[in-house]
């Protein structure tokens, strides 16, 4: 077999098998911790809906909030937003089309700057949930960081 025809073979496995990658879950995580210093209660909640088709967002929507004695800050983003998918060796990662129109449509009175990434990987049944998305925060800095059994729905946060 020539070189050619091997890597024309290989580029369609490789390609077939990326665009095959799917994901439809449902996400409902809390955990209360402690913070560092004066010990005051936070209570982490997300809440999501994914449904990914290789590069195709079918639906996306994610409440990530944390609530403190006095306050909560939360974080959300979702399909209508403007979100593109592309795949990676891992998963996916999910960006918007226009992170400063998506924040002005949220109404959000001071500046985050205009970045917004989202990393889903999955590692057997456990799905990460790499955020780096300021830009979809209100008064929060970030999305929680979280991992998710795909099978049992139990949730760790990741710090």
């Amino acid at each position: 077999m020539s070189l050619k025809i091997f890597l024309g073979v290989a580029m369609l496995v490789i390609t077939g098998s990326l665009s095959a990658q799917t994901l439809d879950t449902r996400i409902a995580c809390t955990q209360t911790q402690k913070e560092d210093g004066d010990g005051e209660r936070l209570i982490f909640s997300d809440q999501a809906r994914i449904q990914l088709n290789g590069t195709q967002v079918t639906e996306f929507q994610w409440e990530s909030s944390v609530f403190r004695s006095n306050r909560g800050y939360e974080c959300s983003v979702d399909t209508e937003d403007g979100l593109e998918a592309e795949l990676t060796e891992k998963g996916w990662r999910l960006q918007l089309k226009d992170a400063s129109a998506a924040r002005l449509k949220r109404g959000y009175d001071f500046d985050r700057g205009f970045q917004c990434s989202i990393r889903l990987e999955r590692e057997g049944d456990a799905l990460h949930i790499k955020p780096s998305c300021p830009t979809m925060c209100g008064s929060r800095k970030n999305f929680s960081a979280l991992t998710v059994d795909t099978k049992t729905g139990s949730c760790t946060y990741d710090q």
